[in-house]
């Protein structure tokens, strides 16, 4: 096993442990509450729960969210989350595909991915923006998505995580240049991911001017990628300095407010502490397109794509009483939803 895989591995145990998870209601969400209609007028089995996605027809405005694990893990666990996504309907994102990018293996990374996911639906390659600094950007971006046959990357944004990794990439110098080469230098949609501690709404504007496509601004409140370098660190020294970033970022919900009003045309992804259906349903009212979870889907994908779907159906049935209980018919009336005023 290599280093990278190594520490792939290292990362999914800490997380399965929850000694880096997010306080309950940490993303902001909580903070948000609709107004209860107590005659909704609407028949539950017939609201439309369906959304358009990189020109595709998703039945549930769902993404399962970038996971990684290590090769040895991460077959199974991507076959897994393919399948399930593909029978629901729902989009999915791998994690970094770097390992299988620098010719260490395949690291669960092949076409079988799409074949379990069906092509009618979006498949989300992914590698770190760090890596520009010493890739030929286009040439990977163009074998990262022919590698499971994407239809969009995910440019994923982990300063934070970076500056306490031993080893990790610390000259983040130039990189919204790198970018915009890349999103010159290929034809597929770019997305602009953060890992855990959010996107602001002036950030994503200097994204999109560089040729950025989508934002997912995975804000705090879900999994600490500090906590989980802290958790693995070498020395006292290094654990030390991460335990004053355990909670650093920006609230999913807040995030997701900004950038929606400072690109309030572009397609928006908000993952990041989502809990639950109704946690979904207020992202969606914010303004997110889609809504991806990460870690809480990810014990269900060790057992299996039947366990994947099980986990996933209960968020579904969640978001249509929502919008039930919201006399919202479909995604459109839930984005008008009214709120309850906010108490001081």
């Amino acid at each position: 096993m290599t280093d990278i895989s190594r520490r792939k591995a290292e990362h999914l145990d800490i997380v399965l442990s929850g000694a880096a998870a997010g306080q309950p209601g940490a993303a902001g969400f909580g903070a948000i509450r609709f107004a209860h209609v107590a005659l909704p007028e609407l028949d539950l089995g017939a609201i439309d729960l369906s959304t358009r996605f990189l020109g595709k027809t998703l039945s549930v405005p769902l993404l399962i969210s970038s996971m990684t694990g290590g090769p040895v893990r991460a077959g199974a666990i991507n076959a897994a989350l393919a399948e399930a996504a593909g029978h629901l309907g729902m989009a999915f994102a791998v994690g970094s595909q770097r390992v299988a990018l620098e010719g260490r293996g395949t690291a669960g990374f092949d076409r079988s991915l799409r074949q379990r996911l069906g092509t009618a639906l979006p498949l989300l390659a992914n590698f770190g923006a760090a890596q520009l600094k010493t890739w030929d950007g286009p040439d990977m971006a163009r074998r990262a998505v022919d590698m499971i046959e994407a239809d969009a990357l995910i440019v994923h944004l982990n300063p934070l995580q970076e500056a306490l990794q031993a080893g990790g990439d610390h000259d983040w110098s130039g990189l919204l240049g790198a970018i915009e080469r890349l999103a010159r230098g290929v034809s597929i949609p770019l997305i602009a991911k953060e890992v855990g501690n959010g996107i602001s709404g002036a950030l994503a504007r200097r994204l999109i001017h560089a040729g950025v496509s989508v934002i997912d601004v995975a804000g705090a409140g879900g999994t600490s990628w500090a906590a989980v370098e802290g958790a693995r660190a070498p020395d006292d020294h290094i654990r030390q300095v991460a335990s004053a970033f355990h909670d650093w970022g920006i609230p999913t919900a807040e995030a997701l407010v900004d950038v929606r009003a400072a690109v309030p045309d572009v397609p928006l992804i908000a993952s990041g502490g989502i809990r639950d259906g109704v946690d979904v349903a207020k992202a969606v009212r914010l303004g997110a397109d889609l809504v991806g979870q990460a870690a809480g889907s990810l014990p269900a994908a060790l057992v299996g794509a039947d366990a994947v779907a099980a986990h996933f159906r209960v968020l579904i049935d969640q978001l249509r009483i929502a919008c039930f209980c919201t006399g919202s018919r479909d995604l459109a009336a839930l984005r008008t939803a009214p709120l309850l005023s906010r108490r001081s």
